[in-house]
C-alpha cells in the first residue's frame, strides 16, 4: 500500500503540488482528475521516486520511500509516462524492459521473464506486434505496447499518465477493464485521465486536484453529488441511470 503524507512538490519555482494527502488502496481503481496544469503529472512522478517532494513524504508498505533504491522501488511501483521516447527496437524487446527492475548487470533474461513479457503482451492484445519495429507502429499499437512494457514490471502499484491518448474509443473501454481486472488482483491502479465520462464510469474512487491542492476524494457518485466536480471544471457534470451502472456526461453551463 502506497500513502501520501501531505506532498508539496515543484521545480524551483511555486509550488505544483500542495499539501497532499492520499492512500493508494490495493483492489481499487483510482482516477487523478484536474484541469490541466493542476499538478496531476508531477504527483506521479512523485510517488514514481523521479521528483522529490518538496514537503511531506511517501510511504511504501509502511516504509519511506526516500529509503528505498532505484530498483527497489521499480520492483513496488510501474509508472507509465505521458511522453516517451520511440527506440529502434522490436515491441518485444521493448516489453522485455519492463523486467530491468529484476535483473543484475550485466543483464541477462531468465526463462521468467521471457514468460512474462510474452503474458503481458497478450493481456495488452499486442502479442501480434511483438516481432515489429516499435518506430513503425502507429501511435495505437505503440500505447498497447507500452502498457505491455508496464505490465511485465509486474508490480502491486501501477501509473499510468494519460494512458488512453492515441487509443480509439473501444480501445479506451478496454483499457478501463483492463485496469479493473488489475485492481480485482489485488493492484492499486492509479490513472490520470481528461475524459471524465471514462473516469467517472469505471474509477472506484476519483481525485479531484484544483491548482495543486486536493479538492476532493470519493466515489464518482459521491464528487457528483457534492457538486466539486462542476466547480473545479466549470461544466455541468450530469448522469443517467444505465444497465451498467450511472453513466456520466458534461455539458456547457452556458
Amino acid at each position: 500500500m502506497i500513502q501520501l503524507e501531505h506532498i508539496s512538490a515543484g521545480y524551483g519555482g511555486p509550488l505544483v503540488v500542495q499539501d497532499v494527502s492520499l492512500d493508494l488502496n490495493p483492489g481499487e481503481v483510482l482516477a487523478l482528475l484536474g484541469p490541466n496544469g493542476c499538478g496531476k503529472s508531477t504527483l506521479l512522478r512523485v510517488i514514481a521516486g523521479l521528483q522529490p517532494p518538496a514537503g511531506g513524504q511517501v510511504l511504501v508498505d509502511g516504509e519511506p520511500a526516500a529509503r528505498l533504491t532505484r530498483r527497489q522501488l521499480a520492483q513496488k511501483v510501474t509508472y507509465l509516462p505521458q511522453s516517451r521516447n520511440v527506440p529502434n527496437i522490436t515491441a518485444y524487446r521493448m516489453v522485455l524492459h519492463g523486467r530491468f527492475p529484476y535483473l543484475s548487470y550485466p543483464r541477462r533474461y531468465r526463462p521468467e521473464d521471457h514468460a512474462a513479457a510474452r503474458r503481458a503482451l497478450e493481456l495488452a492484445d499486442a502479442w501480434e506486434l511483438a516481432q515489429l519495429p516499435v518506430q513503425t507502429l502507429s501511435g495505437g499499437q505503440r500505447q498497447k505496447v507500452y502498457l505491455a512494457m508496464a505490465l511485465a514490471q509486474d508490480t502491486r502499484t501501477i501509473l499510468m499518465d494519460e494512458p488512453t491518448t492515441y487509443l480509439d474509443i473501444q480501445h479506451q473501454l478496454d483499457l478501463m477493464r483492463f485496469s479493473r481486472t488489475l485492481a480485482g488482483e489485488g493492484r492499486a491502479v492509479v490513472l490520470v485521465l481528461h475524459d471524465l465520462s471514462l473516469a467517472l464510469g469505471g474509477a472506484d474512487r476519483a481525485a479531484l486536484l484544483q491548482e495543486g491542492r486536493l479538492a476532493g476524494i470519493g466515489s464518482p457518485g459521491e464528487l457528483f453529488e457534492d457538486g466539486v466536480l462542476d466547480r473545479v471544471f466549470g461544466v455541468s457534470v450530469r448522469r443517467i441511470m444505465a444497465p451498467e451502472g450511472w453513466q456520466y456526461y458534461c455539458v456547457s453551463k452556458g
